[in-house]
């Protein structure tokens, strides 16, 4: 029997299925509610933009976006959300969806922490990054209503989620310091890893292999 959050209706294919269980498996509670939200928060964001998306590549985008952070998923030598993202493929494909449609959820995944290129994309890469936005950020906090938000949350609850999605973050890629470099998660390590040096830029430049 289908389940519905604040208006929206959960996903009930057999894939949609596994893929809850498989997230229920593989990660703790947070990450699991905090996928949830994300794929609802996305929802209702893509609704009120009258934007047409299919809910089943959504939701396994949202559910799978974070399976980088998690001890079955996670490896060293590429950023977490590729590790996400490459095991979505995987799961997708062995369910016979593969293509257009498989790359979608990756880049999805992939980008969902990249600022602002997301949005100018296909709506379930863009409201994959909505979702993680106003559930980390806050961003679009009003542009959903407060019984939303209730409802969302009763379902779905965030005790200390703030602290407890930052240890996460910490966790999940303190083995892996160098995939942070340009991207959003080095101010994390930068203040719960201590002697976390940050890659420059200009000095990578300033010190290639090229003369001048």
């Amino acid at each position: 029997m289908s389940e519905t959050i604040a208006g929206v209706r959960i996903p009930d294919s057999p894939l949609a299925r596994e893929a809850t269980e498989l997230v229920r498996e593989a990660a703790e509670p947070l990450l699991f509610d905090h996928s949830r939200r994300v794929f609802l928060w996305g929802s209702l964001r893509g609704r009120d933009q009258g934007l047409s998306f299919d809910p089943e590549l959504l939701y396994v985008g949202a559910m799978f976006h974070d399976l980088g952070l998690t001890g079955r998923f996670r490896s060293t030598g590429q950023r977490f959300e590729i590790d996400g993202a490459d095991e979505a493929r995987r799961f997708l494909h062995a369910h016979g969806i593969t293509g257009g449609e498989a790359d979608l959820v990756w880049t999805a995944i992939a980008l969902h922490t990249t600022p602002e290129i997301p949005l100018h994309m296909a709506p379930e890469i863009a409201l994959v990054t909505r979702g993680v936005e106003l559930d980390v950020l806050g961003i679009g906090y009003d542009a959903v209503t407060g019984d939303q938000r209730a409802a969302v949350v009763e379902a779905h609850p965030r005790p200390d989620f703030k602290k407890r999605i930052l240890a996460a973050f910490t966790d999940g890629i303190k083995d892996r310091p160098e995939t942070t470099f340009g991207n959003v998660k080095a101010d994390v390590l930068a203040h719960f890893v201590p002697g976390f040096v940050r890659g420059d830029f200009v000095e990578v430049i300033e010190n290639s292999a090229w003369p001048e």
